[in-house]
């Protein structure tokens, strides 16, 4: 099998790529199978000359490959008829934006395969970005602060070299006795944690954090037990909540009224309860100025996420009073949310590194198979028609 590394022609140009120079030296020792040519991007954390230079072609024309593997939503001038190829589609929650795409993939009788359902049989997730989101996100977050602050000066994630320059910058962060509070305890909230506790803050249980004092800056970490409660007797249970939460209500208040900065990072149904309202916000006991939304649900679980940010500009304010968007840090007393929606493209070649190490692992292996079951529920379209676990999308796909 001849595999190709495409080029990312989404706009803006994301510079992840789905294996390092390195790895696929590695790949090609353990994989005598599989080869592996690299189309010529411009935008690449990863030069031409970093593959090049270790005996991996690089070369525009991949027509002769068999399986091409980017990263964002690849456009649908670049898609190539009767190939397999494996992005992040965007597509299994019927994102409108995306259904030309998919569209054009069935069109084209393409074998789309994304990464977002590769999984194991227990349904969990083999292959993300959600902790690196996490690091960008918190370091956003702190960012953020720093900048509505005044209270010390960060480097941009997307200036760091890598991880360990962004590791330096945290150690600037001078935060005062604040407190900080995280939703969500996957993959995406395990990466805020570890920034939070490089960054110097400390960890404490939620109930120390709603009615004790600190003299230094503190976080805490919810799961949706902590901010949700069955609407009929308060209490909780995960099942339940997660076949229907609708049957829930939120109680965050409590934490909105100690808390200086919200970091979110949990997943949320659409179904579920929002975190708090715009009412909400106009009180004064509502005491967060600060929302670094790194799951960036537009008008989901965050009501003050009403668009997506950018990298070129991270941050935008909320006004308490008429709910309305204002410039960046305009008013003293709005909210800032920084909702950039493409965060681990800011840190890339660390994002990468990681990224291919779970491909390593959970997705090349599934190759070497006859029959992958991994790969079967993971592919959306096959010769021109959806597949049979993703025929809910009928309807999508037949829409204007």
């Amino acid at each position: 099998m001849k595999i190709a590394l495409i080029k990312e022609g989404k706009l803006p140009a994301d510079r992840r790529v789905a294996f390092t120079p390195k790895q696929l030296l590695a790949i090609q020792e353990s994989y005598p199978n599989l080869s592996f040519k690299i189309e010529p991007s411009e935008v690449r954390s990863f030069d031409d000359e970093e593959y090049r230079s270790l005996g991996i072609e690089v070369n525009a024309d991949i027509s002769d490959c068999d399986m091409m593997i980017g990263i964002k939503e690849v456009p649908i001038s670049q898609l190539i008829p009767q190939k397999t190829f494996v992005f992040f589609s965007h597509t299994i929650k019927k994102q409108p934006f995306n259904r030309p795409l998919l569209k054009a993939v069935l069109a084209k009788q393409i074998r789309l395969i994304d990464y977002e359902v590769i999984k194991n049989e227990e349904g969990e997730r083999l292959v993300a970005f959600g902790r690196w989101a996490g690091i960008v996100g918190a370091y956003n977050g702190l960012w953020t602060y720093g900048q509505k602050s005044g209270l010390y000066s960060i480097k941009r994630a997307f200036m760091c070299f890598d991880r360990v320059e962004l590791e330096q910058e945290l150690s600037k962060v001078k935060l005062p006795p604040i407190k900080i509070v995280v939703t969500g305890t996957g993959r995406v909230g395990k990466g805020v944690v570890e920034v939070l506790l490089s960054a110097g803050v400390e960890q404490v249980d939620r109930q120390a954090f709603l009615t004790s004092y600190f003299d230094s800056p503190v976080f805490t970490v919810l799961s949706s037990a902590d901010y949700n409660r069955r609407k009929t007797d308060g209490g909780f249970d995960r099942s339940e909540f997660h076949q229907d939460p609708s049957r829930y209500e939120s109680h965050f208040l409590k934490f909105a009224e100690v808390s200086d900065i919200l970091m979110a990072a949990a997943y949320w149904d659409n179904r579920a309860p929002k975190l708090f309202n715009f009412a909400d916000i106009q009180s004064e006991d509502f005491n967060i100025s600060v929302i670094a939304d790194i799951t960036c649900d537009i008008h989901g679980s965050i009501p003050t996420t009403i668009r997506a940010s950018k990298v070129s500009d991270p941050v935008y304010d909320i006004d308490r009073e008429s709910f309305e968007e204002v410039p960046a840090f305009g008013k003293q007393h709005s909210i800032s949310v920084m909702a950039i929606d493409n965060l681990p493209s800011e840190l890339p070649r660390d994002a990468s590194e990681a990224f291919g190490d779970m491909l390593k692992q959970y997705f090349l292996p599934e190759l070497t198979k006859e029959a992958s079951q991994i790969i079967r529920r993971a592919t959306i379209a096959e010769n021109g028609e959806l597949t049979d676990d993703f025929l809910y999308l009928t309807d999508y796909v037949q829409g204007d």
